[in-house]
């Protein structure tokens, strides 16, 4: 491509006609205007006369000047010229390979580089070359293509929610391997230095040319909190010490309602120069444990959000022994070492049971404890079985009383035998015994075990047919060390050694914290080692997306414990939050002592910013230019001829001025305000007449059947009531306004992304100022309404911070069956029964001699099912169904009482409680034959 200042063209070699011009000029000049004829009969009269007006001999210099302009605008436009080319890339030829990195840090930006990735896919295809695209978070094969086809799969790319691994490049440069040739890449940068970067620049130099584009700004990142000393400690991060920047650390939460909410916000500020900046934020207890992520306001990717985990919420441990009465021998006190090892992460309660049970502490430490009083027991088991956790030390005051002997006492894991078992007693150990390893079922699996951790007396279990099972660590001779059972929603475990150090050394080593932990007795107020997990396995609840979005972790596998702490973030170990057996654990982007390190270039390579001005063709408005200026051509020609009367022959200038005035205006780019006037269309088009809206739920196909079947209702209603609907419109819930539609159609999908909160609270508004959401999960025919399938968890997920209000199964009088038609059945593509809507009100009954209540005085906001009423709605262009519906009459029978159930929400939706007005029993009596 040809430049000249910030114009390109895409055939230069058709401007050398502008050579021509010279000679057109001449020719015009010397072919004159044809001459007027006039016709006057008295031609005697005139002999001898001097004609003052004389007939030009020549065309003007400023009609010729005109006609040379259009013939240089059709030259120009057709050279194709474009505003702001890609000179670079359009002065080279052959194959492209668009390079992304496509992580967490480049999802800020996302839609800015995949808009500049598709103008670069443009501007090769107008050359004639073939593209292909690798992304490394993610690398898979692709094949090179037209570049023009290649454009149409770009809004497929989303950014992931990790960096590119040391595996992830082995992957690319195999990928790289088996392309054959050279090729240039445009490589997209997040700007974030990773493992094998500079073998893969060396790879691509090889092959051809690279160009780089990355943001000037750099990613921001916020590291996982950490709590000291009351405060939490929260630290923001950048890869670029540039100049100042200001941030608002945010953390999110549930208020006592249950609605989610911004708890607390905290300014922090990265001074020039600087690449991190720390920030304390001190909240009550209470506060502090309803906070469920931290993040950067602004900052759009997971890198700029951290997910909260049990770290936050200190647990509270009560401590009960019989007596503590040993004055100054405080190594010997049964609480001592469990005090010593919860006080750091737990809030410590001691008193007596009945005085510690109404707080409702987290868990219960009895330390040589045999027997309660009658009550206290009752209450404890009542506790328990509500889900408390009840942790037993041995003793001897255990050792020596009648508990669970002769039948298992119900706060007590096991039996046990009378007496205890000690060294050198009538059954003596010859020597203290060391602790087995850890099966793979107890949750003490993988934990290492101390050389110098011995036991040298103990309480024994009695063999019973259940003892093998609720045995979870044992000595290295068999016998039973700690046990635990199920009561109710609780749990009950024994340790049958004694709190302190009398009976073993555990309480001395660091294995007992970690079996504490492994119980959730204690909380783990910083990131667990890998060491303390391993032989767990976790498993993924919620996940975050590239764009810092959580979401339900669907079908992924399980995490091994190890892997869960230290393996690099991948497909199968994604950002989000897992599950053990007793506690919650959030693995973030970011660990502790990460650093963001920015990507350095070797002074070869070619990095621009992201920030390129929009290309634009000329072509088109130059061509459009030319025919403007003929056609002013054209009207002077006519004035100049005598075929357009001007007064006084003067009047040729402004005459082709308000000719070409509008054309002018009309070819001159919008601008800004070209968005604004297909906002303005869109509205108008939204408020003009009725329109049905369906959600964008970002998968094609399921977008078009909504589409197709919002338009077979339409045309429904147009024929069959006097509501006449325009065409069905999407809605993206991020950007568009909802109030515009009466009825929103909303198909479920397994896989599309939850909205934001500021969609959630413009959705809330749609459902307070009288809009209508219809949920479809299409899966009637699989499941019942509900969480039993992928969609029904979708959709309970997705719902949940809606304002709905309570619901019920569709009434058999409710208006719904009789706004428009009388129907008991709703069948869309499926035929399932389950219809929910807003439940009806307390006090809402029959009024004698009448055949249905007065319910819904309104419309009721939602309206949930899942029988696929879109693909039973569904028409072509023709008005032909699209989709199946059943089988001969009885399926076309479906049909028709699918599209009456969508004429009939429609009608509620506009008339709301018109056909439960009592004024209307008569005829609603007549028509039901009463």
């Amino acid at each position: 491509m040809a430049g000249l200042a910030q114009i390109g063209f895409a055939t230069p070699w058709l401007l050398w006609a502008l050579v021509v011009l010279p000679v057109l000029w001449m020719l015009l000049r010397a072919v004159p205007p044809a001459p007027l004829r006039r016709l006057f009969p008295g031609v005697v009269l005139l002999l001898g006369l001097k004609d003052d007006d004389a007939v030009t001999d020549k065309t003007p210099w400023w009609l010729i000047l005109l006609r040379m302009l259009a013939a240089a605008a059709v030259i120009v436009g057709l050279a194709g010229p474009v505003l702001n080319p890609d000179a670079e890339g359009q002065a080279r030829s052959g194959p492209v390979l668009l390079l992304l990195d496509g992580g967490w840090a480049g999802a800020g930006d996302w839609e800015a580089r995949l808009d500049l990735a598709d103008r670069l896919l443009a501007d090769a295809d107008r050359a004639g070359r073939t593209a292909a695209v690798l992304q490394l978070s993610a690398p898979e094969p692709s094949n090179f293509q037209p570049a023009g086809d290649l454009r149409a799969h770009l809004p497929g790319l989303q950014p992931l929610a990790w960096e590119p691994t040391a595996a992830g490049i082995e992957d690319a440069l195999a990928i790289l391997q088996d392309i054959h040739g050279g090729f240039d890449t445009i490589w997209m940068s997040d700007g974030l230095e990773f493992a094998g970067h500079d073998r893969l620049v060396a790879a691509l130099q090889e092959r051809g040319q690279i160009r780089v584009f990355e943001d000037d700004l750099g990613a921001v990142a916020l590291l996982p909190p950490v709590f000291e000393d009351g405060e939490i400690h929260l630290t923001a991060v950048r890869n670029r010490g540039q100049g100042a920047m200001a941030l608002e650390l945010r953390a999110h939460g549930r208020d006592p309602t249950g609605v989610e909410r911004v708890l607390a916000t905290l300014p922090v500020q990265i001074e020039a120069g600087a690449k991190s900046a720390e920030a304390r934020l001190s909240l009550p207890a209470e506060l502090r444990a309803r906070i469920s992520r931290f993040d950067i306001l602004g900052q759009r990717s997971a890198g700029a959000v951290v997910l909260s985990d049990d770290s936050l919420q200190r647990r509270e441990v009560a401590l009960i022994t019989e007596r503590d009465d040993r004055e100054g021998l405080e190594l010997l006190s049964p609480l001592h070492y469990l005090h010593q090892a919860l006080l750091p992460s737990a809030d410590l309660l001691q008193g007596s049971l009945s005085d510690i049970l109404p707080a409702n502490p987290d868990a219960i430490i009895l330390a040589d404890i045999a027997g309660l009083p009658e009550a206290e027991e009752k209450a404890l088991r009542e506790w328990v079985n509500q889900g408390g956790m009840l942790l037993r030390f041995a003793g001897p005051h255990l050792a020596a009383s009648d508990l669970s002997r002769s039948e298992e006492h119900p706060l007590m894991p096991v039996r046990l035998r009378s007496g205890g078992r000690t060294v050198g007693g009538a059954m003596s150990w010859g020597e203290p015994k060391t602790l087995a390893p850890f099966a793979d079922t107890s949750p003490f699996y993988g934990l290492a075990i101390p050389e110098d951790v011995t036991v040298s007396a103990q309480v024994m279990a009695q063999p019973d047919p259940s003892l093998a099972e609720r045995v979870i660590a044992q000595l290295s001779d068999g016998t039973p060390l700690v046990t635990r059972k199920t009561l109710g929603q609780g749990k009950v475990v024994l340790f049958h050694v004694s709190a302190n150090a009398e009976w073993s050394s555990l309480p001395l080593s660091g294995l007992f914290m970690r079996m504490l932990d492994r119980l959730a007795v204690s909380s783990v107020t910083s990131q667990p080692d890998a060491e303390d997990l391993a032989g767990s396995v976790w498993q993924p609840l919620r996940v975050l997306d590239g764009f810092g979005r959580l979401q339900d972790a669907g079908n992924l596998i399980g995490v091994a414990g190890e892997d869960l702490i230290q393996a690099p973030l991948s497909r199968d170990l994604q950002p989000g939050l897992y599950q053990g057996e007793a506690r919650l654990i959030a693995r973030n982007v970011m660990t502790a002592d990460r650093e963001l390190t920015a990507t350095t270039w070797p002074a070869s390579v070619s990095v621009v910013g992201l920030d390129r001005p929009e290309q634009v063709p000329l072509a088109g408005y130059l061509l459009a230019l030319a025919v403007l200026i003929l056609l002013a051509d054209v009207i002077a020609t006519l004035a100049l001829s005598g075929r357009i009367l001007l007064r006084g022959g003067k009047a040729v200038v402004p005459v082709l001025l308000l000719a070409l005035g509008p054309g002018l205006i009309a070819l001159a780019p919008s601008g800004a305000g070209a968005q604004d006037t297909q906002e303005d269309r869109h509205v108008l088009s939204a408020t003009s007449e009725v329109v049905l809206a369906y959600v964008l739920t970002g998968n094609a196909r399921v977008d078009d059947v909504s589409r197709a079947g919002l338009t077979g209702l339409s045309d429904t209603l147009f024929f069959r009531t006097s509501v006449e609907p325009d065409l069905p419109i999407g809605v993206d819930l991020e950007r568009d306004e909802l109030a515009f539609y009466p009825l929103l159609y909303w198909p479920i999908t397994e896989d599309q992304p939850v909205p934001t909160v500021d969609a959630y609270e413009r959705l809330n508004r749609y459902l307070r100022t009288g809009g209508m959401i219809v949920f479809d999960t299409r899966d009637a025919d699989i499941a019942g309404f509900g969480t039993a399938s992928p969609n029904g968890r979708k959709l309970r997920q997705l719902a949940e911070p809606l304002a709905i209000p309570p619901l019920e199964p569709l009434p058999g009088d409710h208006v719904l069956t009789r706004t428009f038609y009388l129907l008991q059945d709703f069948p869309g593509r499926f035929s399932g029964r389950d219809i929910w809507v807003e439940a009806a009100p307390p006090g809402a009954e029959k009024v004698d001699g009448m055949p249905f209540r007065n319910l819904n005085d309104g419309v009721t906001p939602v309206v949930i099912g899942g029988n696929d009423w879109a693909a039973a709605w569904a028409t072509d262009p023709q008005g032909n169904p699209l989709y199946p519906v059943g089988r001969g009459y009885s399926g076309e029978r479906q049909r028709e009482l699918a599209y009456r159930f969508g004429v009939n929400l429609v009608m509620h939706v506009l008339t709301g409680n018109y056909k439960s007005d009592q004024v209307h029993v008569p005829a609603l009596l007549d028509r039901l034959g009463q």
